[in-house]
């Protein structure tokens, strides 16, 4: 497996990461628990050395079962994890959140329940999850840097975070990366995101790698979601990508891009996580792994070099239906 460096730090992982949002188990489609561990463990021997979780998975399942999987291979892998929320008592899922809070206080108080959960001492990397507009950036970043010196994290970032409030947590430290969405058919970090990040030394995560399950092929006109699913709604990170008619001609697109990879000898959702890594600012591509099979087929998409030729065979089938990528839209933050 391909490793890369996390912009002008020391901290270097495998390009494909393991995201473990599906873990939660409380919002995002249905998994096997059971199968879900076992592919954890299997990554590690796969070359996979990044994990990425967050407390709001669940909130806390997600965390908790991926510190079953690691097992005593915690010292082989980076792991990361984040906060910046509050919570109501006693809810799980969608409902959970009651708010935003990366003041000093909370941000203290709940990476401790991180390294609790995840059954370690220290964080490699802990990121603000979503931007708290009430609280003011070197507020945050003071935090994370007494974080750094008493040893419970190793390296400090954010997510979701624009260009405006990246500059604002640089000139109170140093963000070893930002952690935003983006994959073939949600390129909004393109206008500006992603040039700020390889400019400025600070590593970028990939979220969404496969769409959101758009990229896995797995789906058909008829697919719906239970109400639980934060997809449900029909948006994504503010973009209709399930909604209606949006989401039938993203279909077709699929349908054309799994006849291009089945050429090249691929599956699509090795096309979509090997397109996220041929940006040179991309530091990890994020996908999500719920079993052995999904594990070894998006492991094998690391390999994958897509040409400039491929990549422009890639947008034209997006031109061909009139499906947006929303290169010039605003990202939610």
């Amino acid at each position: 497996m391909e490793e890369r460096q996390f912009g002008n730090t020391d901290l270097r992982a495998s390009a494909v990461g393991f995201g473990t949002w599906e873990m939660g188990t409380t919002q995002y489609g249905e998994i096997d628990i059971a199968e879900a561990v076992r592919a954890v463990e299997m990554a590690v021997d796969h070359g996979i050395t990044l994990f990425d979780t967050a407390e709001v998975y669940g909130p806390n399942t997600s965390e908790e079962l991926l510190a079953r999987g690691l097992g005593d291979h915690r010292q082989d892998i980076v792991l990361v994890t984040k906060v910046g929320f509050t919570y109501h008592e006693g809810k799980s899922g969608n409902g959970a959140v009651s708010g935003r809070d990366a003041g000093r206080d909370n941000v203290i108080l709940h990476t401790e329940g991180c390294l609790e959960r995840l059954n370690t001492d220290y964080l490699d990397l802990l990121l603000i999850h979503w931007p708290d507009h009430k609280t003011p950036h070197d507020e945050t970043i003071a935090a994370l840097e007494d974080l750094v010196a008493a040893g419970k994290i190793r390296h400090y970032g954010v997510s979701n975070y624009n260009v405006e409030m990246m500059q604002a947590c640089e000139a109170a430290g140093h963000l070893t990366a930002n952690q935003v969405g983006y994959h073939l058919f949600d390129r909004r970090a393109e206008a500006e995101v992603l040039p700020f990040c390889g400019q400025n030394g600070i590593g970028y995560m990939a979220y969404g790698s496969l769409g959101f399950g758009l990229l896995t092929g797995a789906f058909t006109p008829e697919t719906t979601f239970v109400d639980w699913d934060w997809r449900s709604s029909g948006k994504a990170f503010g973009l209709p990508l399930f909604e209606g008619e949006h989401f039938q001609k993203e279909l077709r697109v699929v349908e054309r891009l799994k006849e291009f990879a089945g050429d090249h000898g691929h599956s699509v959702a090795q096309l979509a996580i090997a397109w996220v890594l041929g940006s040179p600012a991309v530091t990890v591509g994020l996908v999500g792994m719920r079993n052995e099979r999904e594990l070894t087929e998006n492991i094998a998409a690391a390999d994958w070099r897509l040409s400039d030729a491929d990549r422009s065979t890639i947008d034209g089938f997006f031109e061909a239906e009139g499906v947006p990528t929303y290169v010039d839209a605003q990202q939610a933050t």
